[in-house]
């Protein structure tokens, strides 16, 4: 079962952008804090971006900060990433994850986890796949 579902992957260039969105399966986002983390081969999965559930606070990974923008559409029910100025380092599956709590999700948020602390996370999508490369 797939509670939350990522669109908007793809392969695009160096430079140009994407959208990513995250819609959950059977319940509603605006409770939840929301995120998006990305993992590379043979790498953890790493924070990326994160917003809480009232979108006051927002977290950004450095390489990331100035060209990646999350944002959230409760009337939508729908979290985007949106990425500009891609590169390839940013090549990456991308996961959506939602969980109960904004304080503990922004910390996790800020680091790679841990498979334990992967497992703590409410909600994770199946992954969208973003390709950067010329």
């Amino acid at each position: 079962q797939v509670q939350l579902v990522e669109s908007g992957g793809g392969l695009v260039q160096p430079g140009e952008s994407l959208t990513l969105s995250c819609a959950p399966s059977g319940f509603t986002l605006d409770v939840y804090a929301v995120g998006w983390f990305r993992q590379a081969p043979g790498k953890g999965r790493e924070g990326v971006s994160c917003i809480s559930h009232n979108s006051e606070d927002t977290y950004y990974e450095d390489s990331v900060k100035g060209r990646f923008t999350i944002s959230r559409d409760n009337a939508k029910n729908t979290v985007y990433l949106q990425m500009n100025s891609l590169k390839p380092e940013d090549t990456a599956v991308y996961y959506c994850a939602a969980n109960w709590g904004d304080q503990s999700f922004l910390r996790r948020c800020a680091m790679t986890l841990s498979p334990d602390q992967e497992a703590r996370i409410d909600y994770w999508g199946q992954g969208a796949q973003v390709t950067v490369s010329s």
